[in-house]
């Protein structure tokens, strides 16, 4: 693995039923550096995660999905992380992809790669409901004309970032909800960072975690409000910090040239 540290973290809430099974699929030469953060679970998912021997990082309440993402990204590079892959403990996504995901970051070919399910065809049977497979396509249609570069989606719970990546964008200027996945990546292409998508099965079952409609809508309007910051910003009408190198605005700032928003 070219002697890069390869650091897999898991942002759990409530994943006892699935743990084991989504563990049981990563491939043996990457289970050495494991993290799991769990975000106030109700049912045992820590303990259970340190009886299987993951390091284990528990957060008194719940901070939410992109705050979960956070502790699990500045944990992973706490620990020397090269290549960080994001995995849910859900068992929706198959972990045997994993040699797949890190291998353009490996070889120096990509900053981040997203396990792509429209690329891994047929969603919808896999038990996609039909109204979430209109809105990723819609929605990911519409982020490939803001951002000028072309993803085949961009809701994917299965990613891996470089280091680079992560120490490039400014983290704690996210969301903590479920549109964190969508500013993640807006930063990125500000950064003119690299990506790449691999091919992955879509899983969908009653012990999977899936949110609801009405938590979709908002997700939905908070993409497009994403969308539209960036766009925004990329054409200078208002400039937010977000989507600047963390560098750059640390040197703005210390100049007094780029106020906080």
């Amino acid at each position: 693995m070219d002697n890069q540290k390869i650091v897999i973290v898991l942002p759990a809430y409530n994943a006892a039923q699935t743990l084991q099974r989504t563990l049981n699929e990563i491939p043996l030469e990457y289970r050495e550096h494991i993290i799991l953060v769990d975000d106030a679970s109700q049912d045992g998912t820590a303990q259970l995660a340190r009886n299987a021997g993951l390091l284990v990082i528990e957060h008194e309440k719940n901070l939410g999905y992109g705050g979960n993402q956070k502790t699990c990204y500045r944990e992973a590079l706490k620990a020397g992380a090269d290549i960080v892959v994001m995995l849910h403990p859900d068992h929706q996504y198959d972990a045997v992809v994993i040699p797949d995901l890190i291998f353009p970051i490996l070889k120096g070919k990509a900053d981040a790669v997203f396990g792509s399910r429209m690329l891994g065809g047929r969603p919808l049977e896999g038990g996609m409901p039909f109204w979430k497979y209109a809105a990723n396509v819609i929605l990911t249609a519409i982020a490939n004309i803001i951002f000028r570069r072309y993803l085949t989606e961009i809701h994917s719970g299965f990613r891996a970032y470089s280091r680079k990546y992560l120490e490039t964008i400014r983290l704690d200027d996210n969301s903590d909800d479920f549109v964190f996945d969508t500013e993640i990546i807006a930063q990125g292409m500000m950064c003119n960072l690299t990506f790449r998508e691999v091919p992955i099965v879509t899983r969908y079952f009653p012990e999977a975690s899936s949110i609801n409609f009405r938590r979709s809508v908002v997700y939905g309007f908070g993409v497009l409000f994403t969308l539209i910051k960036f766009h925004l910003h990329v054409s200078g009408l208002i400039r937010y910090k977000q989507f600047a190198p963390r560098e750059l605005v640390e040197k703005k700032r210390q100049k007094n040239e780029y106020p906080p928003r």
